[in-house]
């Protein structure tokens, strides 16, 4: 492969160590050049700009201008760049977060060389690749839109209301609803959640912040 169309890639990482690994991976690989380096979000939007790079491999938590934001400014002033967000991180949030701000793939950082490598072609050619942490957060997080949709809005203001630690009859006077009314929800939820009873109803809506 010339160097005219080998996929010019850069690095954004706060950790030198990190940049210097990386780098020497990219310099042993035929069809890969690295072309530039940034260690925080906003000198990577700059010198996208500048060097117009194929492929750029996104660590998301820095100091300044995270990753997830350097990514949105780049993908949308630069379209045609490929964002590979490459973490120790695999958050729910941070996935969706990656993904929607633009990012073509999302890898964690114990990826090996050949995956690495893998990956970039992938990103260059438009395909995505994600870890299977990130996949699994993402699967999480349909799951939990869905088990959210389910729910009645008469019955999220009631989950809402056992979460704050109000008893039945409390709810039924705040909702200005009869307390058979209030036992009718909180059964529809409790069978929703699969639990079987309110404490467990109440502990899996704080861990899901499904209110």
């Amino acid at each position: 492969m010339t160097d005219t169309n080998r996929i010019r890639v850069m690095l954004v990482d706060d950790h030198a160590v990190v940049r210097s690994g990386l780098g020497a991976f990219l310099s042993v690989m035929p069809d890969l050049e690295l072309v530039g380096e940034a260690e925080n979000g906003e000198e990577a939007v700059v010198r996208c700009g500048l060097l117009k790079p194929d492929v750029v491999l996104m660590d998301l938590i820095m100091p300044g201008i995270d990753g997830v934001t350097a990514t949105r400014l780049i993908h949308e002033k630069y379209p045609c760049v490929h964002i590979l967000a490459l973490t120790s991180f695999q958050e729910d949030a941070l996935v969706q977060g990656a993904l929607k701000a633009g990012a073509t793939g999302y890898l964690m950082k114990n990826i090996s060389a050949r995956e690495l490598a893998a990956a970039i072609r992938s990103a260059y050619q438009g395909k995505m690749t994600l870890a299977p942490e990130a996949a699994e957060a993402l699967v999480h997080a349909q799951a939990l839109a869905r088990e959210a949709d389910e729910f009645t809005q008469r019955e999220r203001e009631v989950l809402k209301l056992m979460v704050d630690g109000l008893s039945n009859a409390e709810i039924a006077e705040r909702l200005v609803v009869s307390l058979s009314t209030v036992k009718f929800h909180i059964g529809n939820i409790l069978m929703k959640l699969g639990v079987e009873n309110r404490v467990a109803a109440v502990m899996l809506a704080m861990q899901k912040k499904l209110v």
